[in-house]
Parts: structure tokens; C-alpha cells; sequence
């Protein structure tokens, strides 16, 4: 049996940031919950107000226009699209294609910016209350990663980690 203790997923500085970001989403999945929105995802409502405010718009345009990876918007719009919350539109030529909202989705993007400005201030009110604010430290990690990127500190860890090698 393998010893337990040498396994290197039992620290993790990261796991306290995700598990509070799905904490927080969960939060805010009650919110829909209460308000009768169902079969929503709060990590959905960025694509679905900016498809709001900016029209239907191909997979990457709402990739860019989001700052994600085609790839990974393509998939989320499947989800949302299985969900009934946007569709496929045909594009400006035969060969694209658009995301639009649906009516269901059409019928809650008040609500959702309501949310969306509700988080923001509740985010905002919260920050106020910590000592060295979340916004702050990523700034900050921001301005350590232009001096220096992830990408090259983690490759001169490995450099000298000989299981690497």
C-alpha cells in the first residue's frame, strides 16, 4: 500500500481559494434557488448578460469578448445550451453560427444583473471589511507574474526536483 504521506496533493495553497470561490457560487445558486430560477449556474451569468447587452454573437466573439479559451466557452455553451438558456442562431453567412439567449433566459436578465450588482456591492462590502482585500492581492500577484512568470518559476523548481527528471 502506498504511504499516505507522499502524496503532494495533501498541501495545497490553491484548494482554500477554489473551495471558497464554489462556497461563494453555492451562495449565490441559493439566491436563484429562493428566487425560483432553476437549473441555473452562477458561473453561466457572465456569458448570458453580456449576450444581453451585446447581442448573439459567435462562440468566439463570447470567448474574447468573456476572456476565455474558445474551447472552454464552446463547452460552457453547450451546458447552457442543454440547459435552455441559449441556442444556435445561424451567423451573418451560411457558415457561422451564433449564440443567442432564449426566451427563458430573456425573461431573467434583469434579474441577473440585479444579482450580478447585488454581488458586486456585497463583494465590495466585504473587501472593506479585510485587511488586505482579495482585488488587492490579485493586483499585486498580477504585478509579480509580469516580473516573473508562473510558467518559468515553477520550470526552475523542477529543474532542480530530480523525480522530474
Amino acid at each position: 500500500m502506498a504511504d499516505p504521506s507522499s502524496d503532494p496533493t495533501q498541501q495545497s495553497l490553491w484548494r482554500p481559494l477554489r473551495l471558497l470561490q464554489a462556497s461563494l457560487d453555492a451562495e449565490i445558486g441559493r439566491i436563484y434557488a429562493e428566487a425560483r430560477i432553476e437549473g441555473l449556474k452562477p458561473t453561466w451569468v457572465l456569458e448570458l448578460l453580456r449576450l444581453h447587452a451585446l447581442g448573439p454573437m459567435t462562440i468566439t466573439e463570447l470567448a474574447d469578448s468573456v476572456g476565455r479559451t474558445h474551447s472552454a466557452l464552446s463547452q460552457k455553451v453547450a451546458a447552457m445550451r442543454e440547459a435552455g438558456w441559449v441556442r444556435t442562431v445561424s451567423g451573418d453567412d451560411a457558415r457561422t453560427k451564433k449564440v443567442a439567449l432564449t426566451e427563458q433566459a430573456r425573461a431573467v436578465t434583469g434579474r441577473l444583473a440585479a444579482e450580478w450588482r447585488a454581488t458586486e456591492a456585497a463583494l465590495a462590502g466585504l473587501e472593506a471589511e479585510l485587511p488586505y482585500p482579495l482585488s488587492r492581492v490579485v493586483t499585486d500577484i498580477e504585478r509579480a507574474l509580469e516580473r516573473r512568470s508562473f510558467h518559468d518559476r515553477i520550470a526552475e523548481l523542477l529543474a532542480e526536483d530530480p523525480e522530474w527528471h
